[in-house]
């Protein structure tokens, strides 16, 4: 497979949803909320001051930004409304968030200073509706892109440090339980995740410069790669069988928004389409 160039000029592109016709992205170096067209054409949505910052969208449509140690809901008028504070779990930056159908918010934070820190294992939590939160998993090394399967029944975390995507179960109260190995992947450092409507899943991977499907049973089942670090993607697209790339030149986190702007939007065309949670 081959992926096709879409838009460039990014720093760093990550978080990539594909919403009401368009890809949403957060562009790191550039602190911008973004959205692209098929044909390349981007809107600047917001200028978030924060890195990380990442999102997604509520069942009704409103996104819901995860920056610094906070999750707001954005206003019609393009604004944002505090909705938790995390700082009481972890006062380091959280990652990546995620929305289930039931408007509860599963987020993560990799739980020391990078770069420079000591590594420390990171954790999980969740945001009600209501913006109470809980904490729901510890022990994760490096959490990064999470997803929710069509079912709502299947957390997946991409665990970048330890190489493998962790699936947790989804209880009836949005609890997260039963956690187990979806797939070991030696030699591959998972970041951005999607899922399809096979229950495989797409995940990014900055040194490998690739994107890779790997099946539930742990298959390798799919690799597209490219000239520069894929740090996410996202399938979407009006009959959802295209996966979007953010790929960028890595050059270590101190070079973030401090380097050209070599982020990349590429576009390649799959067989099977999303999971049904564009």
């Amino acid at each position: 497979m081959e992926a096709r160039l879409v838009a460039e000029g990014l720093q760093l592109g990550e978080s990539p949803r594909w919403h009401d016709g368009r890809l949403h992205l957060s562009d790191w170096g550039a602190r911008r909320l973004l959205a692209i067209d098929d044909a390349g054409r981007a809107e600047t949505l917001a200028t978030i001051d924060a890195i990380p910052f990442s999102f997604d969208f509520l069942p009704d449509g409103r996104m819901a930004l995860l920056a610094g140690t906070t999750v707001s809901i954005r206003r019609p008028d393009g604004g944002f409304a505090r909705h938790a504070d995390l700082t009481h779990l972890s006062a380091k930056p959280w990652n990546e968030i995620v929305a289930d159908a039931a408007g509860r918010l599963y987020v993560n934070t990799i739980g020391f200073d990078f770069p420079g820190g000591d590594f420390r294992p990171g954790l999980v939590a969740s945001v009600a509706s209501g913006g109470a939160v809980r904490l729901e998993a510890e022990g994760v090394a490096f959490p990064n892109g999470m997803a929710i399967d069509a079912a709502g029944t299947m957390l997946v975390l991409a665990e970048s440090y330890a190489s493998r995507l962790t699936a947790f179960a989804i209880g009836s109260d949005g609890a997260l339980g039963a956690r187990r190995a979806f797939a070991e992947l030696p030699g591959f450092h998972p970041d951005g995740i999607s899922f399809d409507a096979e229950g495989a899943v797409w995940f990014a991977d900055v040194p490998g410069r690739c994107c890779v499907r790997v099946t539930p049973d742990g298959t390798i089942a799919g690799r597209i790669d490219v000239d520069r670090g894929c740090f996410a993607c996202m399938l979407g697209g009006e009959d959802g069988r295209t996966l979007f790339i953010l790929a960028a030149d890595w050059q270590g986190p101190q070079a973030i928004g401090r380097t050209g702007p070599t982020g990349q939007v590429l576009a390649a065309r799959v067989a099977v389409p999303h999971a049904g949670r564009p």
